[in-house]
C-alpha cells in the first residue's frame, strides 16, 4: 500500500507522519451533489482512512453534467446518491472505510453522526443546513470547511473553532433569496475549484498542519476571471450566539428548522414530517398502486399520478416534484401520504 500513496508521501508536507495520519482521520461530508462527490472522491484516493457521506437526494440525469461519481445507470434507476457514491469510491479505494445515510440533516441527526469525527465539510446547497453544521462544529469543537458555488461564482471558508470567527458571525442572520442555482445555474469548472480550496485544506486540518491553513475568506469569478480574499478576523463577535462568549448554538434547536423547503434547481419541495417515523413503502405502494403509478427501489418510492410526481424515503421526507409553491407541496402531501 505504501506504493499507492508514494507521490502524496513524497510531498514534504505530508510525508510518512503526515499519511499515517490520514489513515487515522475521518471526514464527514455533508451532501453528495457536485461539491461532495468530488471532495469524497479526493479524500478517498488521499488515503483517508474513514469517509462519512450524508444526503437526502437521488441521482438524477441533470447531476451527471458536474457530479462526478454518477453515470447514466444511476440517474435511471434513480439511485440514492450516496448509495451510488460509496459504490463508486469502494471501487477507487477498498482499504477506507466508507458509510453511507440516505437522511436529511437535522440538529438531532448531525449530533449522532459527528461522533469520532475530526472534520466536517459543507457540500450542502442551503444556509439552513449550513447554519446547523456551524452550531455542531462549535458546540463540540470540531474544524468545518464551508463551500458554494453558483453560476461561475465560487467561494470557500475555513472555520477553527475558537480561532475563526464562525458563520453566524459573517452573516449574522441566514440570508433569505439571493442568487442561487435555479436563476443563474452552473458551470463545472467553479464546482472543480472551489473543490480544490476544500479539500487542500481538509489536507492540512487532517494531517495536522493547522499553521499552514488559509486565514481568509476566498471568492473567485471564473467567467469574468476575478478573485479576491476578504480578511475576516476582525469580524468575531464576541456576543455571538454560535461561538461567543454566551454561545447558546440558536441553529440547533428543532424548532428553527424549516419543515418545508425549495430545492435548488429543482423545481422540486421538501417536505419533512414533524414526527420522525421510518415508513412501510412496500405497504403504501399497494395503496398508491390503485391510484396511479409507483415505481420502487430497497431506498425510496415514487408516485405519479397525472403531472404529480411524489418520492418518498422511509425517513418520512418525500419530495414533491413539479412545483416551486410550498403550499401546493403540502397539499399533495396530505392528500396522498397524510
Amino acid at each position: 500500500m505504501h506504493d499507492r500513496y508514494s507521490r502524496q508521501i513524497l510531498f514534504s508536507g505530508i510525508g510518512a507522519e503526515g499519511q499515517q495520519k490520514l489513515d487515522n482521520k475521518h471526514a464527514l461530508i455533508i451532501g453528495a451533489g457536485a461539491l461532495g462527490t468530488g471532495s469524497a472522491e479526493i479524500l478517498a484516493r488521499a488515503g483517508v482512512g474513514e469517509l462519512t457521506i450524508v444526503d437526502r437526494d437521488y441521482v438524477e440525469w441533470s447531476n451527471l453534467q458536474r457530479q462526478q461519481l454518477y453515470t447514466e445507470a444511476d440517474a435511471e434507476e434513480r439511485m440514492p446518491k450516496v448509495i451510488a457514491a460509496k459504490k463508486r469510491l469502494e471501487e477507487i479505494n477498498s482499504g477506507i472505510t466508507i458509510h453511507a445515510h440516505i437522511i436529511d440533516v437535522t440538529p438531532v441527526e448531525l449530533e449522532q453522526l459527528i461522533r469520532g469525527v475530526d472534520l466536517i465539510l459543507d457540500a450542502t446547497d442551503n444556509f439552513d443546513i449550513r447554519m446547523i453544521i456551524n452550531d455542531i462544529s462549535q458546540k463540540h469543537s470540531i474544524p468545518w470547511i464551508y463551500g458554494s458555488c453558483v453560476g461561475s461564482y465560487g467561494i470557500s471558508y475555513t472555520i477553527l473553532p475558537g480561532v475563526s470567527p464562525c458563520l453566524h458571525c459573517l452573516m449574522e442572520n441566514i440570508p433569505i433569496g439571493g442568487m442561487t442555482c435555479d436563476t443563474l445555474g452552473v458551470i463545472s469548472p467553479v464546482v472543480q475549484l472551489v473543490i480544490a480550496h476544500q479539500t487542500a485544506e481538509a489536507l492540512k486540518i487532517l494531517t495536522e498542519n493547522t499553521d499552514r491553513l488559509r486565514q481568509e475568506l476566498i471568492s473567485f469569478d471564473l467567467w469574468n476571471n476575478q478573485q479576491s480574499t476578504i480578511q475576516v478576523r476582525s469580524l468575531k463577535q464576541q456576543q455571538c450566539k454560535s461561538c461567543g462568549d454566551h454561545a447558546n448554538y440558536p441553529f440547533l434547536d428543532y424548532e428553527n428548522t424549516t419543515k418545508a423547503e425549495i430545492l435548488c434547481g429543482r423545481e422540486t419541495v421538501q417536505i419533512r414530517p414533524n414526527s420522525r417515523e421510518t415508513k412501510d413503502l412496500e405497504t403504501l405502494a399497494v395503496k398508491l398502486a390503485k391510484l396511479g403509478k409507483v415505481k420502487q427501489n430497497p431506498y425510496l418510492l415514487q408516485f405519479t399520478i397525472g403531472d404529480d410526481r411524489l418520492v418518498l424515503f422511509r425517513d418520512g421526507r418525500v419530495l414533491v416534484h413539479g412545483t416551486n409553491d410550498a403550499a401546493r407541496a403540502r397539499s399533495l402531501y396530505h392528500r396522498y401520504l397524510g
